[in-house]
């Protein structure tokens, strides 16, 4: 079996246009395609992942689908920008690798999850997460405090017994806080707001289900120690991204403050997360598949953290497709802790991309059993998408926007 072409998509969602997610379809000669995605369907990035996909395809056609190893070495060694690459470079990789794997299960007509040495759990516990943007169909920012307690209180009544939220993004009024206000030592004020929320919210959903405070490396040292400080007796259950990621940092806030410590969707593969379980400063890891190297990195990275006793939630926040990808991994690794379900992957503009809809159950999510990573695009994706093939090592064919 040999790669032929690799078709490199950027889907169109309805209704939200800053949601760009970014997948690749690898096809082989025997008619097997497999799907993978760069995760950067959000922020600043998707075209420059588009254009890593395209650029990274050219080097492996003719080569046999199955060896992995051989390919990412080969994309990770073999491409300059590789080795010590950001996020561009690695969500490129990421979305052929999971693609590759995607293929080997439907090759060998297993799960993904089989083929990494079997599942370990049939349900994985699920946190409801970014609820400040609500959680119901699509993003709707919450201002008032009494909003966040309403809506904690809503996904706790959908069967959830762990939330996630940043209760440092917006003010009061609506307004979005930018740096000036949430770094350096704050004022008293700031301080007061965060609590306020972090109480109202504890309050509404009780002792028993734990509360994940989200920061978004919006804050830096000095104001996540503050905070950190003051939230330490809501019993929370990690401080996520209290810093810009960066080892040493990270290490000053988890020696000031006494809450469990969480990142990694800004953490590329196994080499980028060394310093973090030398220096002891991460409970809690979340590698993103379509950015942190793919399946293959990903497991790498998971076992690693294993022997730190370091736990591990993979990062989802993309298209179904990254979500059927994490599923199959953290059924596997012993030192999985929560699998995370972005209020995005509620949003009807995200769901109809693929032709599964995996929403969780009372809290829980099973397990796809198709072959593969178990989901891929619907026709309205596939229909709509602006999509580039690549063929050979040189020449790129532009298909139409409504081919597939």
């Amino acid at each position: 079996m040999k790669i032929t072409s690799i078709d490199v998509m950027e889907l169109k969602p309805r209704r939200d246009k800053q949601w760009r997610p970014i997948v690749c379809r690898v096809n082989t000669d025997e008619g097997i395609y497999g799907y993978g995605e760069a995760a950067l369907a959000y922020g600043v990035g998707a075209s420059a992942a588009f254009g890593m996909i395209k650029d990274l395809a050219g080097n492996i056609m003719g080569m046999d689908p199955l060896a992995n190893e051989v390919i990412w070495d080969k994309l990770y060694k073999g491409t300059f920008w590789g080795q010590n690459g950001g996020p561009v470079v690695f969500s490129g990789i990421s979305a052929i690798d999971i693609a590759l794997w995607d293929i080997r299960g439907k090759y060998f007509n297993a799960p993904v999850y089989k083929l990494l040495g079997g599942k370990r759990r049939e349900k994985l516990r699920t946190y409801a997460s970014q609820l400040q943007f609500r959680w119901g169909d699509g993003v709707n920012p919450a201002f008032a405090t009494e909003d966040y307690a309403a809506v904690a209180k809503h996904a706790v009544s959908e069967g959830y017994d762990a939330i996630k939220i940043d209760f440092f993004t917006y003010d009061r009024d609506g307004r979005q806080f930018s740096s000036e206000d949430t770094t350096r030592l704050l004022k008293p004020y700031y301080i007061d707001l965060v609590e306020e929320r972090v109480a109202a919210v504890r309050e509404a959903v009780g002792p028993h289900v734990d509360i994940m405070m989200e920061c978004h490396s919006f804050t830096d040292v000095q104001s996540a120690i503050q905070i950190g400080r003051r939230v330490e007796k809501y019993n929370l259950f990690c401080y996520e991204e209290p810093i810009t990621p960066s080892p040493t940092l990270t290490k000053l806030v988890a020696d000031a403050v006494k809450i469990p410590i969480a990142s990694g969707e800004r953490i590329y593969t196994r080499m980028g997360y060394v310093p973090y379980f030398e220096n002891g400063s991460l409970a809690l890891i979340q590698p993103d598949l379509g950015t942190c190297g793919g399946i293959t990195e990903g497991k790498k990275i998971s076992d690693m953290a294993y022997a730190y006793d370091v736990s591990v939630q993979i990062h989802v926040c993309a298209s179904p497709i990254s979500l059927a990808a994490a599923l199959q991994l953290e059924a596997v690794i012993p030192n999985f802790c929560i699998h995370e379900h972005h209020v995005v992957n509620k949003a009807s503009y995200n769901r109809e991309l693929c032709i599964h809809d995996y929403q969780p159950v009372d809290g829980s999510m099973t397990i796809p059993e198709l072959p593969g990573i178990g989901n891929e695009l619907s026709e309205y994706a596939l229909k709509t998408a602006d999509i580039v093939t690549v063929s050979t090592s040189k020449a790129f064919k532009m298909e139409k926007s409504g081919t597939n």
